[in-house]
């Protein structure tokens, strides 16, 4: 008589989720940036108003105190613009000069109400929409303190603490299809405004 064996066999499947593809950039402002700044962005004072005032006066297309930030975090697939209490004051007056008007002097209360604003646009072409912005600082996430998202872009306001020049800070641009990741060291975060 012969015995049959049966031999159990089992199979184990692995699912993997989708990989999002990342790619790390470091940001850069221009060098020579007059007038000179290096105390970061912060909450409007007397100091940084009046600075923000001398920056206005310059003039001219894209003066690079103003515009500091046109090409960041320069990646294929968004465009940053950072809104702040000094860049309010500094645009207020630039707009003005550039229509060769007296420089104003803004409000000093309203820019104490800004906060810091992060302008995500698309680039043009781009398939990859935002869906979210996260900066990192020592390891931990610090989320923004409300989000809007439209068109593929969005606006995500944060607390002045979250780019304080005390720490190398990373921007995390998570898109639909692939997510950007903006190394800002500490210099650079110092030059902002």
């Amino acid at each position: 008589m012969r015995v049959a064996r049966i031999v159990a066999v089992a199979v184990v499947i692995t699912v993997v989720p989708p990989v999002v593809a990342r790619a790390q950039i470091k940001a850069q402002v221009p060098a020579n940036i007059t007038p000179a700044w290096n105390k970061g962005i912060q909450p409007i004072s007397s100091e940084s108003y009046w600075n923000a005032v001398e920056c206005g006066k310059q003039g001219g297309e894209r003066p690079p105190c103003v515009f500091y930030d046109a090409e960041l975090c320069k990646n294929e697939d968004f465009t940053l613009a950072l809104f702040t209490p000094y860049k309010f004051v500094a645009y207020t007056v630039w707009q003005a000069v550039r229509r060769k008007q007296p420089a104003p002097t803004p409000s000093y209360t309203e820019a104490q109400r800004t906060r810091v604003v992060l302008g995500i646009t698309p680039v043009r072409g781009s398939k990859n929409p935002i869906a979210g912005v996260t900066i990192k600082r020592g390891g931990k996430a610090v989320a923004p303190v409300t989000r809007t998202l439209e068109g593929g872009g969005g606006t995500f306001i944060f607390d002045f603490a979250a780019f304080a020049p005390t720490a190398t800070t990373i921007i995390e641009l998570a898109g639909r299809a692939k997510t950007h990741t903006c190394v800002v060291e500490r210099p650079v975060l110092a030059r902002f405004r």
